[in-house]
């Protein structure tokens, strides 16, 4: 049978139904509701942060299955619905539970990453990971470390991929952030260094200079 894959590993996380449920719809998609799998996914993504960051990959691979044997798109379409309900009432969910928030924000831009049309993101989720991001950059927001983490993170991540769908948007979120650093009203000091790190990472074209990479985690380890 050889290794269990990436995603097997990852099932682990769910109780044994579940993991069942998720193991047939990688193998043998057509014989599982798949609205109720792309819930399943999302709810999973909102509890668990670490999930989050890689259940793209899984839905990636639930969609292909989908795709070459019924030459269907049930699950993507259930799971984009239920992005766009959690997208819609995106300020509730943030009141309500901070780190469901920053794994809704994880999870759609790593569905962002994983979905492509033609080799090109999805256009559909162009504005919503904006708008996450730009909520993110608020003065509220940057002043709870969590938010400027996942900021920082999802624009390592997708930052360069959504500067080139929408180049004014991302100028206009980077005008945001550096007013976010250079007015560092309740900025803890790791904030200030994380903000300053992806202002140096975007105006390098989306890379880590060798100098900044020594500057910037030396300071993070210590």
């Amino acid at each position: 049978m050889g290794e269990p894959s990436r995603e097997e590993y990852k099932i682990q996380s769910f109780d044994a139904e579940t993991q069942q449920l998720l193991k047939t719809a990688l193998k043998d998609p057509g014989a599982v509701d798949l609205e109720k799998v792309a819930n399943v996914i999302v709810d999973h993504s909102l509890q668990d942060c670490v999930f989050s960051k890689e259940a793209g990959r899984m839905c990636y691979a639930i969609i292909q299955a989908e795709s070459k044997q019924t030459g269907q798109s049930v699950f993507r379409r259930g799971l984009l619905n239920r992005l766009q309900q959690e997208y819609q009432a995106r300020e509730q969910l943030r009141a309500r539970s901070l780190q469901g928030w920053v794994c809704y924000v994880t999870f759609i831009c790593n569905i962002f990453d994983y979905l492509k049309v033609n080799n090109m993101p999805m256009m559909a989720l162009v504005n919503p990971v904006y708008d996450c991001l730009f909520r993110l950059a608020q003065p509220d927001s940057l002043s709870k470390e969590e938010e400027v983490d996942c900021l920082v993170l999802q624009l390592h991540r997708v930052g360069e991929q959504l500067e080139k769908m929408n180049g004014q948007r991302m100028d206009e979120l980077f005008v945001l952030i550096r007013d976010g650093f250079l007015l560092p009203t309740g900025l803890s000091s790791l904030a200030q260094l994380l903000l300053l790190e992806i202002i140096e990472f975007r105006a390098a074209g989306w890379k880590t200079t060798p100098a900044a990479h020594d500057y910037y985690y030396s300071e993070v380890s210590d």
